[in-house]
Order: C-alpha cells, then sequence, then structure tokens
C-alpha cells in the first residue's frame, strides 16, 4: 500500500541523499539514488511499507539536485557563520542536516526560515549524537540573524 509523504518525510528522504554524498564521487550519485528509492520501497516503518511514490521521488531528486548545484554557496554561507567550525570537521550527519536546512533557508521560498530550522533540529535529534540538535540549532540560528 503506498502511502503519501508528508513534507518531513521527504525532507528525511532529501538530507539521507545529502549524507550519501560524503561517501560516492558525484557521478556515482545518480545509480545510488536510484538503488536508495529502489530499497526503500521494501522498508517497514510501524508495521506499514512507506515508500516514496514515482512523483515524490522525481520532486526529492530535484530538490537533491537543486542542493548539489547551491553547495559551494551553501558550504561558503556555513563555514562563514560557523565559528571554529567547517564542513570539513562537522560530523557527516550534522553537515548534511546543516546544508539541507541552509538551502531552505536560502534558495527555497516554500520554506520558511523557522520551520528550516525546527526540521533539521528533529533530523539532527533522529539521526545525529547527543549534542548533535544544539550544535545544528545554533549554527542555523546564527544564519538566520
Amino acid at each position: 500500500m503506498e502511502i503519501k509523504m508528508g513534507k518531513r518525510e521527504q525532507r528525511e528522504q532529501l538530507f539521507k541523499l545529502v549524507f550519501m554524498t560524503e561517501f560516492n564521487h558525484p557521478e556515482e550519485m545518480p545509480e545510488q539514488i536510484a538503488m536508495y528509492f529502489e530499497e526503500s520501497q521494501d522498508a517497514v516503518e510501524d508495521g506499514e511499507v512507506k515508500f516514496a511514490s514515482e512523483k515524490e521521488q522525481i520532486r526529492i531528486s530535484a530538490r537533491f539536485d537543486a542542493v548539489m548545484e547551491k553547495l559551494p554557496e551553501i558550504d561558503e554561507m556555513i563555514n562563514k557563520n560557523a565559528v571554529g567550525w567547517t564542513t570539513e570537521r562537522m560530523g557527516k550527519v550534522e553537515v548534511a542536516i546543516i546544508r539541507v536546512a541552509v538551502y531552505e533557508m536560502e534558495f527555497d521560498e516554500e520554506v520558511p526560515q523557522s520551520v528550516a530550522i525546527n526540521e533539521a533540529v528533529e533530523l539532527a535529534k533522529k539521526f545525529g549524537q547527543d549534542e548533535s540538535a544544539s550544535f545544528v540549532n545554533g549554527i542555523l540560528a546564527k544564519m538566520a540573524k
């Protein structure tokens, strides 16, 4: 049974794809994304199969491409605002979350800054370590000013 994904679930899928770029060469990503969506169709959450429809996959992939296209600008903004940190020094989970949030804050007019920050903090709580949520919140709050 197909369940329509909410924006939160789509953002989580986007975060996972951005995270994957830390472990794959750019030219490998189209194949990695295809495999990711294929494998996610077998994933079960809360007893139900939950995966991105073809339309959702297209939207998530387009957002991924947009993030990757803006990545040099995004990283420059992060590095300028993360005092004492660079994207190279940050944990891979945290940097992927922050990249998605900065993309939403700076380049996605559909997402209010406060929502981008809140959703990033929630992703950090779910996928990061104990201090991840406050780290992510601190950097994004500074960028929002």
